[in-house]
């Protein structure tokens, strides 16, 4: 699934957010150890992928050119994958999120479009820039139950 997704990011114009290289083997290992990986199935088979954290993300402490709705525990989404082949699997898992939490953060790189509609048609405010740990800046959201 994540090959899927890189193929098809790369395809759509957002080749250097993920390419061929992330995530590597070691984190998709490390999410299905820390059991933080989750799959979206149905009865064909697993169709989506995407990792779940309830433990502040260390990238978030800080924020430019904004500010987070909140400083209350949040969750946080990361490495959201499709196969393509079955459509809704971005809303399926937002959905799943709030109905673990009322607060949700996620961030997209600038030229990943199509997450960043994703993200906004399901409610969540953009909030600023944070930077990944190779640097690089990501737009930054957060949703909370008002």
């Amino acid at each position: 699934i994540y090959r899927i997704a890189q193929d098809f990011m790369i395809e759509s114009g957002n080749p250097n957010q993920w390419g061929h290289f992330y995530p590597t083997i070691d984190i998709i290992s490390k999410d299905i150890y820390e059991e933080t990986c989750y799959l979206v199935c149905d009865d064909d088979g697993p169709h989506g992928v995407f990792a779940l954290f309830d433990i502040d993300e260390p990238t978030y402490q800080i924020i430019e050119d904004g500010q987070w709705l909140n400083d209350e525990k949040y969750l946080t989404i990361h490495r959201i994958a499709s196969d393509g082949k079955v459509h809704g699997i971005f809303d399926c898992i937002i959905t799943y999120c709030k109905s673990k939490s009322n607060n949700i953060r996620i961030d997209t790189h600038k030229s990943n479009l199509i997450m960043q509609k994703l993200i906004e048609k399901n409610g969540f405010q953009r909030c600023g820039t944070i930077y990944v740990r190779d640097k690089s800046p990501r737009i930054a959201y957060h949703w909370c139950a008002k």
